[in-house]
């Protein structure tokens, strides 16, 4: 059986996005429609204090997997206080805004989009922004090494 092959991108290929340049909210493809998948999947890094527009998608639930930081998230009429180690899952259709609460700390997610309805594209479609260090190694693990530190380390 022949198909396409899998595919696989390190970090360090990678950048960030903002949707509207003046955005405090970096978002950055780990995989979407380009890839094959009708689910997209970000990390995004919310600046400190910094917050998304409200917003909405119809067709999609959104989960937000909190890797570190704290925010406040607003659903409709409701409010939740979040922290690493959270799981927040917005049902499609839900007005949603989620908000940095911290004044010097990123607030870092990953978030699943089941039906992605073109949002990967909007998010590569904007202004590039670089992944800082701090951003790949909340990411990965701040004791991940790349392949060639770790060879030297191992000698």
């Amino acid at each position: 059986m022949t198909g396409a092959p899998p595919v696989v991108r390190n970090l360090d290929e990678l950048t960030a996005s903002l949707i509207s340049p003046e955005d405090s909210v970096r978002l950055c493809t780990l995989a979407g429609p380009a890839d094959g998948s009708s689910a997209s999947v970000f990390l995004e890094i919310w600046e400190p204090g910094g917050a998304q527009p409200v917003n909405s998608h119809d067709d999609s639930a959104e989960i937000f997997i909190v890797l570190s930081g704290r925010a406040r998230a607003h659903s409709d009429d409701h409010v939740v206080e979040l922290r690493a180690g959270d799981v927040l899952v917005l049902r499609p259709g839900s007005e949603h805004r989620i908000v940095n609460i911290s004044e010097t700390e990123r607030l870092h997610t990953i978030t699943v989009m089941a039906d992605d309805g073109g949002f990967a594209d909007l998010v590569n479609r904007g202004t590039p922004a670089a992944l800082t260090a701090q951003d790949i190694a909340t990411l990965v693990g701040r004791t991940a090494l790349p392949d060639h530190q770790a060879a030297h380390r191992r000698a």
